[in-house]
């Protein structure tokens, strides 16, 4: 049966992206012919022209779809959840296209065409949202996994993994353990292992082998290995399959002999020269957009406060390679925050945040200023967060690899504030240090483009502001 390979996550969201494409295309054509059904010489000339208005009408629409995550692929929420964020992505796309009209005018379909396929595409697109979460649910579509190894490590892919959103693109055929390896998944997903690795995946029908033993020194299958691979089988070792699927790093089962060897960090002239032009233009353009929310904000906070009282807040932070440089931001908290000279994570319901500030840092107005940090090249738009010396220097005796998060620039916004939530613990910084790795590891410059985009999201929604 007919299935996607590696990496079929994004091969699912390539051809969710060009059927709506295509979807919100055959909506502009429809609203037309409604628009213009007694005038069939409008419509002609209408119609004539799709070719150009068609991308543009597409394009911010699926812009706005994929700021509020609308092509993450492991996405959780319920059917509802996803209508409305689709509508605020709609909402946000069909803003973008009142801007490109006035700028574009020539791209302009027109107020009855523009409402029209707004309602035809919202329609067309939640239907065949519809058919296509259901369709990646069908295991016959999906790699089916075998996952050499039934000890600690495999058990944690069983537990951490165990969502339907976590397995979309993979379903998990059984755990083959190897002799004296304690056991730590259920019984019920163990195969056999009287029977050989080449056996079962010749009868699960396995399209990927990932090695997830707990000692590889001489208790691996080396030869039926290497037969697989012949034979046009995927092996893969488990922290890659974890990072893969995960969009993390899974520090419980890292070695720096995986991390020497795995690929990644990016650090060559070229991919600094596009990070750095990317920094520069993204950030302008924020700016250009947001100075007048700035100068309300300063406003705000010269009223609660009164004169005299500071507007701006500088931080000593941690940057690049380790070197610290001073953050900047609004104001958001009383100025003897920190009067015992202690510092403290931010908690929820935090008191020694402003009423202002309470506004300002749920928006994350409080963070628009650190456009400055990223024009000046202390910081750049995405990245790691920065943190403060003491707090690095606690978690760094703490927490394995935690230095590593440095080797780049800190971020205005960057992967780990998508995928977890505010961190103020230990914990916390454990949990968001996973996602960091896997940006230092995978950093792009599309990659940076989908987190700025997606981004707007966390605004939208106040996700992880204290």
């Amino acid at each position: 049966m007919f299935r996607f390979s590696k990496n079929s996550g994004l091969r699912w969201l390539l051809l969710l992206a060009a059927v709506e494409l295509l979807l919100l295309g055959v909506s502009l054509y429809l609203a037309a012919i409604v628009r213009y059904l007694d005038e069939p010489e409008d419509l002609a000339r209408f119609v004539g022209s799709l070719p150009l208005r068609t991308p543009v009408f597409a394009a911010a629409l699926m812009f706005g779809l994929a700021a509020l995550g609308q092509y993450q692929f492991n996405m959780r929420t319920t059917w509802f959840g996803l209508l409305a964020r689709q509508a605020v992505g709609f909402a946000l796309g069909a803003l973008l296209l009142v801007v490109v009209y006035y700028v574009f005018p020539q791209a302009y379909v027109g107020r009855g065409v523009f409402g029209i396929a707004l309602f035809i595409g919202f329609v067309l697109l939640a239907l065949f949202r519809l058919v296509f979460q259901r369709l990646t649910d069908v295991d016959g579509f999906k790699r089916r996994i075998l996952i050499l190894g039934a000890g600690r490590r495999a058990a944690e892919v069983h537990s951490r993994m165990r969502r339907r959103s976590d397995r979309r693109g993979f379903v998990v055929v059984g755990f083959l353990p190897r002799e004296g390896e304690p056991i730590g998944v259920p019984v019920n997903a163990l195969l056999d292992s009287q029977r050989t690795l080449l056996d079962w995946v010749a009868e699960r029908q396995v399209d990927e082998v990932v090695v997830g033993v707990e000692d590889r020194r001489g208790k691996l299958p080396m030869a039926d290995l290497l037969e697989l691979r012949q034979r046009g089988v995927d092996v893969t070792d488990l922290t890659t399959f974890v990072e893969r699927e995960a969009g993390r790093v899974q520090l419980s089962f890292t070695d720096p002999s995986w991390l020497v060897f795995s690929g990644g960090f990016d650090s060559t002239p070229l991919r600094r020269f596009s990070k750095r032009a990317f920094d520069l233009l993204a950030a302008a353009a924020v700016l250009a957009l947001t100075w007048p929310l700035m100068l309300l904000t300063a406003l705000a906070i010269r009223i609660e406060s009164g004169r005299g009282q500071p507007i701006l807040y500088r931080q000593e932070r941690v940057g690049a390679r380790g070197k610290t440089f001073w953050l900047t931001k609004f104001r958001s908290m009383a100025t003897d925050a920190e009067r015992d000279g202690v510092a403290r994570w931010a908690s929820k319901n935090d008191d020694r945040v402003t009423r202002v500030g309470r506004v300002i840092r749920k928006t994350r107005l409080d963070e628009l200023p650190q456009l400055w940090n990223v024009l000046k090249g202390d910081m750049s738009l995405i990245g790691p967060r920065p943190e403060r010396p003491q707090f690095v220097a606690d978690l760094s005796h703490k927490i394995r690899y935690y230095e590593m998060r440095h080797c780049l620039k800190p971020g205005l916004a960057g992967w780990a504030q998508l995928r977890y939530p505010y961190g103020a613990s230990d914990e916390d910084a454990a949990e968001k240090l996973k996602y960091d790795l896997y940006y230092v590891k995978n950093h792009n410059l599309l990659f940076d483009l989908l987190i700025l985009i997606q981004t707007v999201e966390v605004v939208l929604f106040g996700r992880g502001a204290r």
